[in-house]
């Protein structure tokens, strides 16, 4: 079964097909490309207040009707901004509510203080989820833009004063840092790109990096460690890929288990679920 996110009201799939999805996002009505939805619609898209057009010299444009520069969307006690971007991006991808429910209800549940690292964390969702439940956290992202709009978000979430350090840097070069300086994690989050650079043009690619990367970041976890979570919207990267580095890194220092599975929406038009990229997940034994 799919990891689907059913706990969403403000935020909508539609219906999807022809290489597009058409969704509802607060109020407002967006039609966006989509890789996976090679089938034909299934139903009537009557209503478009925004169109993002892929250019065939890469990258696109938003062609919109009636849509404002930004407003706000919620999910449970978290609340979100939205604002559409370049690469199709509005600042949120709702499929990774899934995890958001599994680190708040872990987090609860612990019964301890849990400190957790958010790595690749783009807008916040998970630091957000993490700080709601009562942890302390710290949010890592290459972009300077990305870190201030999870700043945003906390505040929107009335969370402007949670324990949360917002770190702009390259992934990679904070965890040898956090290595030296002795400081632990109880839980690691990591949503890293297909490809990337750095602040300093540190380049990444997901299939050359992610073995060492994750091997690398067992040694900031702490010595009870909670869980882990990777998430990965790489073509071509199975599920599994992610589940067995965990099994030869994580599981083989710390016990426990792993299970990896795709992440996904309900199409509302006929009750499909759309896979929307991947995720494995690392939890200590009882």
């Amino acid at each position: 079964m799919i990891w689907l996110s059913t706990g969403w009201k403000d935020y909508r799939l539609l219906d999807c097909g022809g290489g597009q999805r058409y969704e509802y996002w607060g109020g407002h009505y967006l039609v966006r490309p989509d890789p996976q939805a090679i089938w034909q619609p299934d139903g009537k898209w009557d209503r478009v207040d925004a169109i993002y057009h892929r250019s065939k010299t890469g990258g696109g444009s938003w062609q919109v009707f009636s849509l404002p520069e930004a407003w706000k969307i919620k999910y449970r006690f978290l609340t979100f901004n939205i604002k559409p971007m370049s690469f199709k991006h509005t600042g949120v991808f709702p499929e990774q509510a899934s995890n958001w429910d599994f680190i708040y209800d872990k987090i609860k549940s612990a019964k301890r203080p849990i400190r957790v690292l958010n790595l690749f964390a783009y807008t916040g969702g998970a630091t957000m989820a993490a700080a709601a439940a009562g942890a302390e956290a710290c949010h890592v992202d290459a972009s300077k833009g990305m870190v201030q709009w999870a700043r945003e978000n906390m505040a929107a979430s009335g969370m402007a004063s949670a324990p949360v350090r917002y770190i702009v840097d390259d992934c990679e070069k904070f965890i040898r840092r956090e290595i030296k300086r002795g400081r632990r994690y109880d839980a690691i989050i990591m949503d890293p790109p297909s490809y990337g650079r750095g602040p300093s043009g540190e380049l990444w690619r997901f299939e050359e990096d992610i073995y060492d990367f994750i091997d690398l970041c067992t040694g900031v976890l702490s010595d009870n460690p909670l869980f882990m979570i990777i998430s990965s919207y790489t073509a071509g990267v199975s599920p599994s890929v992610p589940e067995y580095i965990l099994g030869k890194t994580v599981v083989r220092r710390f016990g426990g288990s792993t299970e990896s599975n795709e992440l996904g929406l309900r199409v509302e038009s006929n009750g499909l679920s759309l896979p929307c990229g991947h995720c494995t997940r690392w939890e200590a034994g009882l």
